[in-house]
């Protein structure tokens, strides 16, 4: 199906020129001071906050946090959280401040925690899958990355002391992605636009090379009690992959430099919310990213005794 993107040539690759004039299309539409920052100030007494960078197109306006859980142990397990890789996808930033509001202390004694809420802040603010120039974060997690979102969190995670047992990473899936950002991808890299379908509903996307089948499906259960799971399309997909088990499908999340295969973790799960679904709500959203957070912490100690 043809598409016409506003930007660029059909069939020829954005250059310089193209990014540059797409980059001063877009516009600021929410604060991420007033909604995430100020949020974050709150935390500060109660974890240990570190500023791993900031992003040079506003290093003050975009400022980098981490937080650890306190009284670090270097034998215990780490378990990570990250949100908003892809700025727009606004439950995973918000689920990640919540757990770090209500659970994560919960689960320190057992795991030193490390949440990132908002990996993208200047793609949070702007509503946008990419960075400012053009690039996905979400592709991109690798040495040398062109991204300076995924470069910095890279560095500061390189430093931890400790293993790296547990990676979740929060994300959505909104109608915006086949309205806006699958076609500005295509116009971007001078392709075709092929439709796809956006899930109605909660699923994971677990490691090709690293399933864990029970591990996902633990996930999955304790999620449903939040909110609805997506169901296979009619060719038994999700987004274009087959679905393994209920709600769950797999990506090769290193090969693809995925924020997912950016540790060696042996468990690892990107979530997926809808939050365009008439059937949810943006608390359920929020919600559902909690669940699944507890509960892969909750499976991990059980199978380690933890």
């Amino acid at each position: 199906m043809a598409h016409t993107y506003p930007i660029g040539t059909p069939g020829q690759p954005w250059t310089h020129t193209e990014r540059l004039q797409w980059l001063n299309h877009t516009k600021i539409k929410r604060s991420y001071s007033q909604q995430v920052l100020q949020k974050l100030d709150a935390l500060h007494e109660q974890f240990d906050a570190v500023q791993y960078g900031a992003l040079p197109i506003d290093s003050e306006r975009y400022p980098l946090w981490a937080f650890k859980t306190r009284h670090w142990d270097s034998t215990k397990p780490i378990a990570l959280i990250t949100g908003g890789v892809h700025g727009y996808e606004t439950s995973g930033v918000h689920g990640a401040i919540r757990f770090l509001e209500n659970k994560a202390s919960h689960y320190s004694s057992k795991f030193n925690i490390v949440v990132a809420p908002c990996v993208s802040p200047w793609g949070y603010e702007t509503i946008n899958r990419w960075n400012p120039n053009a690039i996905d974060p979400n592709r991109s997690f690798y040495v040398n990355s062109p991204s300076e979102e995924c470069a910095y969190l890279l560095q500061f995670l390189s430093e931890l002391e400790g293993e790296i047992l547990l990676h979740v990473d929060l994300h959505e899936t909104t109608d915006t992605d086949e309205q806006e950002f699958r076609p500005a991808l295509a116009a971007r890299d001078g392709k075709d636009y092929i439709p796809g379908s956006v899930p109605d509903g909660f699923y994971l996307v677990g490691d090709t090379e690293l399933p864990q089948p029970e591990f996902q499906r633990h996930i999955i259960d304790a999620v449903k009690q939040v909110t609805h799971i997506a169901p296979a399309d009619a060719n038994g997909n999700i987004i274009g992959s087959p679905v393994v088990q209920h709600g769950v499908i797999n990506y090769a999340t290193k090969a693809l430099f995925l924020c997912a295969g950016m540790t060696n973790a042996q468990y690892v799960t990107t979530t997926e919310v809808y939050p365009d679904s008439a059937n949810a709500t943006d608390e359920q959203c929020n919600a559902a990213q909690v669940a699944a957070v507890t509960s892969a912490l909750e499976f991990v100690m059980g199978q380690h005794n933890l």
